[in-house]
């Protein structure tokens, strides 16, 4: 059977600089930084002092849900996860079924991940209450709140859906390893429609398990937004960032019988790990692994290396970085003059975790499809490994009728994710 193409129909995000698609495209051609000073990790005396938080929260659970379900939000995860996802739906063209609507859309899944689950709720209400010897007062709905797929399956219950509805957590590829695999399911005629993308919760017990890794950001605690500095000379480490980046994927025939919107086509994907092996660890990625990951992407989505015209990288603000651009030019094959274009989603909303991939995917396909190559803040003092691809880093927003843009993340336990998208085009179908 013929590989089906697949298309983005609906885009939902909840970012630290924006909700709703026209905020987060607003604030990143304009280079709006969701990075703030938070006063509990400077009263924890952690050495990073600044993050990336969705802002007004408790407003929009009041907008977004019932109140019946508020007490069953109360972990950000999937609260946030729910607010992209309802969004996306919205956006792609879909209504949201009313608590009395019993019918099931048996054609359309889920792949909602995430990275640590529900550490917030779990560590700041279930586990003092269970030491204190007062577990029932957690209440019924505490391990639907806590579980790893609990923002997976709460979406899928209030959107009805009868497909797989599932949870990936590969770190900090999460996100866009949840969009290589929901675009395999429709590929392969498994699904015709699959929401898909990463959450996290803000929460300063993960954020304290980085911060002792010593892998945080700890010289801009006075500055937030200058705080990412992703491509830097002067980048000391990653911003903790959070929030939830959601994606509509759709079988082309599908979307044209209803008139969907398009936003873009999901041209090719691959996934893979690097073994531990080759200066590889749980982490650091091996060179030749992410090399590979690249080139299987390219090679599934049938174009050249040249056809490419940006890139969205993973880009942390860590060490990596200059071995995740040199990685790229190896893996295309191209000198550095004739490079893509390429930026840095997280110089704007720090490194989001689980949910990063769906974030920066959301940034991807808006990219596409408005026309433009977000700035990458900070970055004003390239690294000097990275020199020689100094034309090809957009300090700046810029206009450009992008056609294919590769968008990929690199996580702990050395795996990796790339996705091949395309804007689209209006077709001639007979």
């Amino acid at each position: 059977m013929a590989r089906k193409r697949v298309v983005v129909t609906g885009l939902g995000v909840l970012a630290p600089n924006a909700h709703g698609l026209e905020e987060y495209e607003a604030a990143l051609r304009h280079g709006r930084s969701g990075i703030r000073f938070i006063q509990k990790l400077q009263a924890l005396k952690f050495g990073c002092q600044v993050g990336g938080v969705p802002q007004g929260v408790e407003a929009l659970k009041l907008r977004y849900f019932t109140p019946d379900l508020q007490l069953s939000v109360r972990s950000n995860i999937v609260a946030f996860a729910c607010i992209a996802g309802i969004d996306c739906w919205r956006d792609a063209g879909f209504e949201v079924p009313t608590g009395d609507d019993q019918r099931i859309d048996w054609q359309t899944g889920a792949i909602i991940g995430g990275g640590i689950g529900g550490v917030d709720l779990l560590c700041d209400f279930a586990a003092p209450l269970i030491e204190a010897g007062k577990a029932r007062r957690l209440g019924s709905t505490i391990v639907e709140q806590i579980m790893v797929s609990g923002p997976s399956a709460r979406l899928g219950g209030l959107l009805g859906l009868g497909g797989q509805v599932t949870t990936n957590s590969s770190a900090c590829t999460t996100g866009t390893e949840a969009v290589v695999q929901a675009y395999r399911m429709i590929a392969d005629g498994y699904a015709g429609r699959m929401l898909a993308g990463g959450a996290e919760c803000d929460s300063h017990i993960i954020w304290g398990a980085f911060d002792a890794m010593r892998v945080l950001s700890t010289g801009f605690n006075d500055a937030p937004e200058q705080a990412s500095r992703p491509m830097s000379a002067s980048a000391g480490g990653f911003v903790p960032g959070s929030g939830a980046g959601i994606l509509l994927l759709e079988d082309l025939e599908l979307a044209l019988a209803r008139g969907a919107r398009i936003y873009a086509e999901v041209l090719g994907a691959a996934v893979n790990a690097g073994g531990h092996r080759g200066g590889g660890s749980m982490t650091a990625p091996n060179p030749e692994g992410v090399r590979r990951c690249i080139r299987a992407a390219v090679t599934d989505a049938g174009i050249a290396p040249c056809d490419i015209d940006a890139i969205n990288g993973h880009l942390t603000a860590t060490f990596a970085d200059p071995h995740e651009v040199l990685n790229w030019q190896a893996a295309l094959e191209l000198e550095p003059a004739n490079m893509p274009w390429i930026n840095a989603t997280k110089s704007l909303i720090g490194h989001g975790l689980g949910a990063a991939g769906g974030l920066e995917c959301v940034a991807a396909v808006l990219q596409l499809h408005s026309g433009f190559v977000h700035g990458s803040a900070n970055c004003n003092d390239v690294h000097p490994a990275l020199d020689a691809f100094r034309g090809s880093i957009t300090h700046e927003t810029i206009d450009q009728d992008l056609k294919v843009i590769a968008k990929a993340s690199f996580g702990f336990g050395d795996v990796n994710g790339c996705l091949i998208v395309k804007k689209w085009e209006n077709e001639t179908h007979g």
